[in-house]
């Protein structure tokens, strides 16, 4: 069990791995995902193999740490970590097989990006549940119970949000630098001031209701 600073009891993030350590399987690969709430551009997961000795104080769901922390955290893991993949599937993808099912192949897109540079020999993913033909287990809230899966969630998020800071450039009224593309009330007034933009996700609740024309 570990401790926070105030001597509070904490969830082990290595316990998931330590188990499969002891069973001599060290190519275990982390997956998580970011974006599936946006209104606008891809849902990117990631997949994360980190060697046994790997050490990150502070590391862990990305949706728990700050822009300026994951930052920082991106380079170090990207650096020390076995090996990485990443999958981005489209927003035209995604209003056409749904979001759920848009989630499991960035998912299996990004293990498939791994399993190209070493033998993935178990993967721990974030909930969801994925046909695979290695072993794996679904772990709820993986991404603040198991190093790896903490891991791949700040990989997926930075790489997302990079994305939305270069579309930011390219359309500031939108705001995206600040929102990365969810449905924020400013967002939303954007969308209705200023239009559609290529990579809204159009089977979206409130792009579905600005293209019927619904009033805000």
């Amino acid at each position: 069990m570990c401790y926070n600073k105030d001597g509070e009891s904490m969830v082990d993030l290595y316990q998931y791995e330590k188990e499969l350590y002891q069973q001599n399987i060290y190519y275990i690969g982390g997956v998580d995902e970011v974006g599936r709430g946006p209104l606008i551009g891809p849902v990117v997961a990631a997949c994360c193999v980190l060697p046994e000795n790997f050490v990150l104080e502070g590391l862990t769901d990305s949706k728990k740490l700050t822009e300026k922390k994951r930052e920082q955290f991106y380079p170090y893991i990207i650096e020390h970590c076995l090996a990485y993949g990443i999958g981005i599937i489209s927003p035209e993808v995604i209003d056409e097989v749904n979001i759920y099912e848009a989630t499991k192949l960035a998912m299996k897109k990004a293990i498939e990006e791994v399993q190209k540079k070493l033998p993935l020999e178990h993967v721990l993913i974030d909930a969801m549940k994925l046909e695979l033909n290695i072993p794996s287990t679904s772990i709820i809230k993986g991404d603040a119970k198991s190093i790896s899966i903490a891991a791949a969630s700040v990989i997926a998020k930075v790489t997302r949000d990079h994305m939305m800071m270069e579309l930011d450039q390219e359309y500031p009224m939108y705001g995206y630098k600040n929102h990365k593309g969810y449905p924020t009330k400013k967002h939303i007034e954007a969308i209705h001031q200023y239009g559609l933009i290529e990579g809204y996700r159009k089977t979206y609740g409130p792009i579905k209701d600005y293209i019927e024309g619904v009033q805000l």
